[in-house]
């Protein structure tokens, strides 16, 4: 019914008189919260979200249609809101009390399928512009002097929603207060009811009408116990009692409202009679009504009263409803955390996994095993190395020089194996997250249907572009290590190649991380590696290259996760929930407003 997403909504224009001395601070007070309410979505699905979402919406129309715009206009005349349930005889009760038969079809230009709000000519600047039900958009209709016959009333509700408000200004209507009537609160139209609750709640004062035959029906009871939660002033029609049931019926409804906590609410009994042939109630039986409203209209203390137990009432019904939206908040919070964190933690364990399957010697097996032996030859090497490091260092120069090739088939066959590695845990790890997700309501909520258990289209493209970023920078490091005078001729005798695969083979087997390098593959083949960089670079050297391109491959694993795991947070990011926090300061902020309203 009402554009509550807009902030804008609550500054309905110029209004006719100025704001009231002392109450700036409490409108601003007022739209801060209300913007805070306005982006709080409580998009995912926890327990208290769906409650919560209904009291936003409430809020907002509450705070748009009333709070705010009665807070700039304390003076306004007061509206009186006349509700109630299907044929309880509404609009045949306001037009007795203005005289007339002016909710009739055709007594009000242009339309009667709108509410109708009457008022004195007087008021009119009070009404026409947007200062209360910002949303509806005016009709301004004149009331007919000519009498519509009964026969031509009740015209047939509109299907489409209503989206305007007739306004409609006449003497009989006291200066100081509205009456409009709204639509049954129990209509079976589902837009109909909401605006019949958006028109009771922008009210100072509710008129409910009821039967001799429905005063105990559950729907205005539900209406009228929230009235008494929120201390709004309420005179309560009983309308069509049959004169020998009257002291029965009316002691009963007493008791009721009572019991309800509405003990203080104006009773008017209207006794069952025949309507003339325009419709109309006989003059006498709305007298004490009439005679109520406007002796309240007359008396501007009594209406400033009024306007303010109501105001006050609504301030703290929308307090309590932001302590409920902040705990809701606060929840959906706590339910992102829980996802992320949850997120966070598999794609943790699988870098993990990924880093502990390159330093424990399990990628030295297989083809890159097969692809090393090749490239440092047989067991006659080995056994030259232990007999004599420097002229080891000569026959691998000769070595290397004529046979680049192996040095390259190693770097692959790393690559091959590394992929498989990174892709397998990459997969493991969505496959995992998506499948958590999905048992929490909220995570299941976010993914819908979209399926997430595998790793994103082209990631193996990615591992194996990362992987060779990743080895271009060891060959860089290798480069830049031996530019020294005393080792360029060692690395260069020995090629950046194979320098950088002995290299690879040294890191793949660290199993004691920044404190020291251990051999973790039998026969030596790790070995060979360590004695050949060391003999070209310095067993310090060594250690420093080895944890530096494990730090590197690191970060480039690192980041390739941090690439998946995004598919799933960034829907947690995508979806705001407000601050639950921030909400309760609103709360704490709107409750001390109203005890000083």
């Amino acid at each position: 019914m009402t554009a509550h997403e807009d902030p804008s909504a609550s500054g309905a224009g110029p209004e006719p008189r100025g704001v009231p001395q002392g109450a700036a601070a409490a409108v601003e007070t007022l739209e801060a919260a209300r913007t805070e309410l306005a982006a709080t979505t409580l998009p995912l699905a926890v327990p208290e979200a769906q409650e919560a979402r209904q009291w936003i919406r409430e809020s907002l129309a509450q705070l748009d249609d009333y709070i705010i715009p009665r807070y700039r206009s304390l003076d306004a005349p007061l509206l009186a809101v006349v509700g109630g349930s299907t044929g309880a005889g509404k609009s045949t009760l306001v037009n007795a009390l203005v005289g007339f038969p002016v909710t009739r079809a055709g007594a009000i230009r242009p339309t009667t399928r709108q509410p109708i709000l009457l008022h004195h000519p007087g008021d009119a600047e009070w009404f026409e512009g947007q200062r209360i039900l910002p949303g509806l958009q005016r009709i301004r209709g004149t009331v007919s002097a000519v009498p519509v016959p009964a026969n031509q009333a009740g015209a047939a509700p509109d299907a489409q929603a209503i989206t305007s408000l007739v306004l409609a200004g006449h003497d009989t209507v006291p200066q100081g207060i509205a009456l409009l009537d709204a639509p049954d609160v129990d209509s079976i139209s589902d837009d109909n009811r909401r605006l019949a609750g958006q028109l009771l709640a922008a009210a100072d004062l509710w008129i409910f009408v009821t039967t001799a035959n429905r005063y105990a029906d559950a729907v205005p009871w539900r209406l009228l116990v929230d009235a008494a939660s929120r201390d709004i002033t309420v005179a309560v029609v009983l309308d069509r009692v049959p004169p020998a049931a009257e002291e029965e019926v009316k002691t009963d409804l007493q008791a009721m409202l009572d019991r309800q906590g509405l003990g203080d609410a104006k009773l008017f009994v209207v006794r069952e009679s025949a309507l003339d042939g325009l419709g109309m109630l006989p003059e006498e039986s709305v007298k004490p009504l009439r005679r109520w409203l406007g002796a309240l209209a007359a008396d501007a203390a009594g209406r400033a009263d009024v306007a303010r137990r109501t105001l006050n009432g609504a301030v703290k019904a929308v307090s309590h409803r932001l302590e409920g939206i902040a705990a809701a908040a606060s929840a959906q919070e706590a339910a992102a955390r829980d996802l992320g964190r949850l997120c966070e933690e598999e794609y943790e364990h699988a870098l993990d996994r990924i880093l502990d399957a390159t330093k424990d010697g399990a990628l030295l097996r297989g083809e890159v095993l097969a692809r090393w032996q090749d490239f440092v030859g047989t067991g006659e090497f080995f056994r030259s190395l232990e007999q004599n490091i420097g002229r080891m260092r000569d026959r691998m120069g000769a070595f290397f020089r004529g046979e680049p090739a192996p040095a390259v088939k190693v770097e692959t066959a790393i690559e091959t194996g590394l992929q498989a590695v990174i892709l397998d845990e990459a997969a493991n790890a969505a496959e995992n997250v998506d499948r958590r997700w999905r048992s929490d309501p909220a995570g299941r909520q976010l993914l819908g249907t979209d399926d997430l258990s595998g790793t994103s289209a082209g990631f193996d493209a990615k591992a194996a572009a990362s992987i060779r970023t990743w080895q271009e920078g060891l060959m860089e490091m290798i480069r830049t290590q031996g530019q020294g005078k005393r080792t360029q001729a060692r690395w260069l005798s020995f090629g950046v190649n194979g320098l950088g695969a002995a290299l690879m083979v040294v890191v793949f087997s660290m199993t004691a991380g920044l404190s020291g390098l251990e051999i973790g593959i039998a026969g030596g083949t790790a070995v060979v590696g360590q004695k050949l960089l060391e003999a070209v670079f310095g067993e310090d050297a060594v250690r420093r290259l080895a944890q530096q391109a494990r730090q590197d491959l690191h970060t480039q694993c690192q980041r390739l996760l941090d690439e998946e795991r995004h598919r799933f947070l960034s829907r947690i990011e995508a979806a705001p929930t407000g601050s639950g926090d921030d909400l309760l300061r609103h709360s704490t902020a709107l409750g001390r407003l109203a005890g000083a309203a």
